[in-house]
């Protein structure tokens, strides 16, 4: 059976859990009040009814903070939201056509494809062959390469294009 509780190594060192001879201390409103005792500094944080929170173990010597830790926890939770918001992940999106493509439907999958490498997506320019239409894998090639000379300036060719079973496809990457 594993035991569920938290080892004290796993909780956050604050208040009574620090435990180094002595400690730097920088107040709540930033001010350094020097290198004490961690039992002195405790008091102080008591006597203003904050939390003393370990900030950085590796100085020396250790650097400690009075603040409230339950404030700073939230901060810190705050900010990890805030950058998995910001985080996009790259997706690849397809785009699918025929070596006979007619004019204007090339020009609605460059479209698309460009919207796509804009919004800092992947794009994956496939074109599909049926029965006897494989013997003209040239012209199909000619069809990407046409393509990636449309797109140069918003994306780069990742992959060149390439012949997999009954299709031959692309990768585009956005520029940066």
């Amino acid at each position: 059976m594993i035991d569920k509780r938290r080892t004290t190594r796993d909780l956050p060192q604050i208040n009574e859990r620090i435990r180094f001879p002595e400690i730097r201390v920088i107040d709540s409103d930033g001010s350094q009040l020097g290198i004490i005792t961690p039992a002195e500094a405790l008091r102080v944080a008591e006597e203003k009814e904050l939390d003393l929170v370990l900030v950085s173990e590796t100085a020396s010597p250790p650097v400690c903070r009075i603040m409230d830790y339950g404030k700073y926890k939230f901060e810190q939770e705050k900010k990890a939201r805030e950058a998995k918001k910001k985080q996009h992940t790259a997706d690849i999106k397809e785009v699918k056509m025929r070596y006979k493509i007619d004019e204007h439907d090339y020009n609605v999958r460059v479209n698309q494809a460009q919207r796509f490498l804009k919004a800092g997506d992947k794009v994956k320019a496939t074109i599909t062959f049926r029965g006897r239409e494989i013997q003209h894998s040239n012209l199909a090639e000619e069809l990407l390469a046409r393509m990636a000379k449309d797109l140069q300036d918003v994306a780069e060719v990742q992959q060149a294009p390439k012949k997999e079973g009954r299709n031959m496809m692309m990768m585009l990457s956005p520029k940066k």
